[in-house]
């Protein structure tokens, strides 16, 4: 079964996949007027929505009941594997902007895209380009729109969470908005770091926390550890 499920994968997943991809960033890039628009968000929200349908892992999501879909928040979760990134692109029911790192421009057609859909690039190897970028960032959040970051700044390389970096968190500070904790299960099981094949069977889990505002809290790090829990305890074990 696990032999035919990965030849599925090259031979007809992962094809259909990459035309999906291609048709949605040229999708994306003609819309750069309505970048904001619901078209490009009903496309996106397909692409993300199919790669997980095509590659046969089935999702289940909660929580989304706490979102308010006129309030822009900060969405801060783990980050097990690549296929967290189509989960949380084609569940979260909000519209947002990825703060992601500048590698990912390079990629053909779709580093066009994300540029074009108002997507941050962040150069993590540079202290005052990483800074340029929160700015712009934070300029995005109005009327709605949110960011999502995952704040261990990489993939986990062991299942377990890492610790977590401060700018979402300083973010939500300086603009006083509430930070949505997102919890990924089972993503890591269904395609580790290093693993190009998804593992037959795998299912994951989404979960939506309950909004929390920074201001309660004495410091930073006070706000940081408290999310960071919130993270671990929605993760489905």
């Amino acid at each position: 079964m696990k032999v035919l499920y990965i030849i599925y994968q090259y031979l007809i997943g992962f094809p259909l996949i990459v035309v999906i991809t291609l048709f949605t960033a040229i999708f994306t890039i003609i819309c750069f007027p309505w970048k904001n628009g619901k078209a490009p968000r009903v496309v996106q929200v397909f692409w993300s929505r199919s790669v997980l349908w095509l590659l046969l892992v089935p999702i289940k999501v909660t929580g989304c009941e706490y979102l308010n879909s006129k309030q822009s928040y900060v969405f801060v979760g783990n980050h097990q594997s690549l296929l967290d990134v189509f989960a949380v692109y084609g569940w979260l029911p909000n519209n947002f902007k990825w703060m992601m790192k500048k590698e990912l421009r390079k990629i053909p057609f779709v580093g066009t895209a994300c540029a074009v859909a108002g997507h941050i690039f962040v150069d993590r190897s540079n202290p005052r380009a990483a800074l340029q970028s929160v700015e712009l960032v934070k300029k995005e959040l109005v009327d709605g729109i949110s960011t999502v970051i995952f704040p261990e700044g990489t993939r986990t390389k062991t299942g377990e969470m890492g610790r977590f970096k401060q700018g979402a968190f300083k973010i939500a500070m300086d603009l006083n908005l509430p930070v949505v904790p997102i919890s990924l299960s089972g993503f890591y099981q269904a395609m580790p770091r290093n693993q190009f094949f998804v593992t037959p069977g795998a299912r994951v889990h989404l979960n939506i926390g309950k909004p929390v505002y920074l201001q309660q809290f004495e410091d930073i790090n006070a706000a940081m550890e408290y999310l960071r829990n919130q993270v671990l305890q929605g993760i489905k074990i």
